[in-house]
């Protein structure tokens, strides 16, 4: 993971230090304190280097990434803006003939809203649960559905939980349940990196129940490809996976689907694997197969992980009216209603049409950095209706 940016990291950290041992010296006229500020800096480039040498995609013990993730907020970053407006405030300064470098005082409010940022997304935003509810009409939608509920979470990410964290699980567990929907289904990525991950929350997640059962899909992290081993290793640790679901009493469907009666009416649940990029992401979605038998009348939710798939195969390939997916987690940070995840993801978090066909993307439930910031862990309660769409949420 780090090693994919250290020439970034480092470099900033290099700039950063430099402008400091200057702006030290210049200003401060203080050798000492010019020297005494390159220590945090040649620190993290000495972790950095460390955390960039691990053989995994990320460290085995989440501890020291998110450690080291923390303090590239307390410092480097932080540390990156301040200089960015000093040097900017410095130059105008110059040019306009000014007194004082503003720059200096907007680069302090910056880190002072950076480490705002930092302490309530790490420690009060992370515990936050919100319950969204999405009511989808569809005049396809066989009569005996109308009203028929369904619980979607995503991305529960359970490595991350420890002892002193399980009980944001079990809250969020309970509050499913709660609910008392006809069908729950999970769409991806259960696990961080391994599905030894999953077995002290085994117990926690065979107690989620519906009337119709608990539906999942595979996500990206499920496939245990961000372990540095051997594929006949990969491929044991996902059939874990899979096993400990199945154990769980949850209906994986990989590229499968299931049909939901109700007297003479019914629906179809359907789920594709992941199906990313290709590149750093699996693409496994085989609609045809997942599908097959089904006919284009029939009602058809698809749950997939990765809701890029949803335009690129299941619009063209299939006539599903109702697809559910995760995986963006919104990057859990949102500001004023914006997320950088918008600038990857046309679909990112939400409900969103194609015609009176729908996806929701739920923006997860944890995640493999326990940090959001104004994007709580969600679990979305939905609502099928017979008739036709008047709203689009």
């Amino acid at each position: 993971m780090i090693a994919r940016i250290i020439i970034p990291i480092i470099l900033i950290i290099v700039l950063e230090d430099w402008y400091f041992f200057k702006f030290c010296i210049d200003t401060l006229k203080s050798r000492k304190a010019a020297w005494a500020s390159l220590l945090p800096g040649a620190a993290m480039i000495v972790f950095t280097t460390v955390m960039a040498l691990q053989k995994d995609f990320a460290p085995t013990e989440g501890l020291i990434l998110n450690s080291y993730l923390f303090l590239l907020g307390l410092h480097v970053v932080p540390k990156f803006v301040f200089t960015a407006f000093s040097f900017a405030g410095r130059m105008l300064k110059r040019m306009f003939r000014m007194q004082r470098n503003y720059g200096n005082f907007i680069g302090l409010l910056s880190i002072a809203m950076i480490w705002y940022v930092l302490f309530y997304g790490s420690f009060i935003g992370f515990s936050k649960l919100n319950v969204r509810h999405v009511t989808y009409c569809s005049e396809d939608l066989p009569a005996a559905f109308n009203g028929y509920s369904i619980v979607q979470f995503s991305d529960a990410h359970v490595g991350t939980y420890g002892k002193r964290t399980s009980h944001q699980l079990a809250a969020a567990i309970d509050s499913i349940n709660a609910q008392h929907p006809d069908m729950i289904v999970f769409t991806g990525d259960l696990q961080n990196m391994t599905p030894q991950e999953i077995i002290p929350h085994k117990h926690l997640l065979s107690s989620l129940k519906a009337a119709d059962g608990v539906y999942s899909v595979l996500g990206n992290h499920d496939y245990a490809e961000y372990v540095n081993t051997d594929e006949a290793t990969k491929a044991k640790n996902c059939r874990l996976t899979r096993s400990m679901e199945e154990d769980m009493g949850w209906t994986l469907l990989d590229n499968a689907h299931r049909i939901i009666r109700r007297g003479a009416d019914s629906i179809v649940i359907a789920g594709m694997e992941n199906d990313g990029n290709g590149k750093h992401f699996p693409q496994k979605g085989d609609v045809k197969k997942t599908l097959d038998g089904i006919t284009d009348s029939a009602f058809v939710l698809m749950l997939e992980h990765d809701p890029s798939a949803w335009r690129r195969k299941i619009l063209p390939q299939s006539n599903a009216r109702l697809t559910l997916s995760g995986h963006t987690h919104a990057m859990q940070f949102k500001l004023f209603g914006w997320s950088p995840s918008s600038l990857i993801y046309k679909e990112w978090g939400g409900t969103f049409y194609e015609g009176e066909r729908a996806i929701n993307v739920s923006t997860g439930l944890g995640g493999f950095i326990p940090f959001r910031f104004g994007v709580p862990g969600e679990i979305v309660v939905i609502t099928l209706m017979r008739g036709k769409q008047s709203n689009r949420q």
